[in-house]
């Protein structure tokens, strides 16, 4: 499936909840949407397209915390980015991991270095930072 397919079909399932489409490149595409409906369309591009799922990255923005769910279609190499913003302050947003196994230890990953909480996430206990790491202090966070 090439790119120009790839972001139609998610147009014509999504329409109305797109908020922004970037196209970096040919095989590079960022879409945004609100992030109640990220595991929507993650279930979709996962289940019904066979994107796979190459990693999520976080950012702290300052103001948000950015999430960024990266999905390959390595038959034609494109990248689809579902990126969202959630509040800096009460940093939660729905887990993908119950429709993509796959997620869970990027999220746990997430959890821990930038205090993100994913709700329904089976098991969200520490992956990298030793026991004794101060509750509430996220090594990736600016301040």
């Amino acid at each position: 499936m090439i790119a120009e397919e790839i972001l139609a079909r998610i147009k014509d399932k999504f329409s109305t909840r797109i908020l922004k489409v970037f196209e970096k490149s040919p095989h590079r595409i960022y879409i945004d949407f609100d992030s109640k409906d990220i595991p929507k369309v993650a279930n979709f591009i996962f289940r019904e397209m066979r994107g796979r799922l190459s990693t999520v990255t976080g950012i702290d923005t300052r103001r948000n915390i950015e999430l960024l769910y990266h999905f390959s279609f390595d038959s034609s190499g494109t990248i689809v980015s579902l990126r969202t913003l959630i509040d800096r302050d009460n940093p939660e947003i729905e887990s993908v991991t119950p429709v993509i196994k796959g997620a869970e230890w990027i999220e746990r990953e997430i959890h821990e270095l930038l205090g993100v909480d994913f709700i329904n996430h089976p098991n969200l206990k520490r992956l990298l930072l030793f026991e004794d790491w101060p509750e509430g202090k996220y090594p990736l966070r600016r301040e």
